[in-house]
């Protein structure tokens, strides 16, 4: 098994800037995708705790850029646990250029997030439910997840 979970991705002329690069934004948008299909894939019972109360907050956001890529370059954005507290996880995002010849890091993300419950006007931090722990495990870098 893999120690970190993946998607697939071709990239589009949509995803492009007049240069013909990927525009950063979309690497943005492909780790917030990649953790939607975590959390639908390997932890379905917390997205029914969304639709009631739980509140997955984008605390931070960041993105590293090694190489450019284009339209219709075949992409695998890897999702591992870097560090998980009683109410926030970190994740790191490698966005992987695959090809003939072999992978390519072409990037590299993370993203805090924070567990919060309560109506909008009174939310506070909640722990990270016992099944989204569950669900991570197995991608924790170095064992830092609890």
């Amino acid at each position: 098994m893999a120690d970190y979970y993946e998607i697939l991705h071709t990239v589009g002329f949509e995803e492009t800037n007049l240069v013909g690069n990927v525009y950063y934004v979309n690497y943005v948008r492909w780790q917030g995708r990649c953790r939607e299909m975590f959390l639908k894939d390997k932890a379905p019972a917390v997205l029914e705790e969304v639709r009631r109360d739980l509140k997955l907050f984008t605390l931070k956001v960041d993105c590293e850029f090694y190489a450019e890529i284009t339209a219709f370059d075949e992409l695998s954005i890897r999702l591992r646990l870097e560090e998980l507290t009683q109410t926030q996880i970190q994740f790191t995002f490698d966005y992987v250029h695959l090809t003939d010849e072999g992978e390519r890091l072409v990037a590299r993300g993370r993203q805090r997030i924070a567990c919060m419950r309560g109506p909008n006007t009174a939310t506070v931090p909640s722990r990270v439910p016992e099944q989204l722990r569950e669900a991570l495990a197995p991608y924790a870098v170095n064992g830092k997840g609890e």
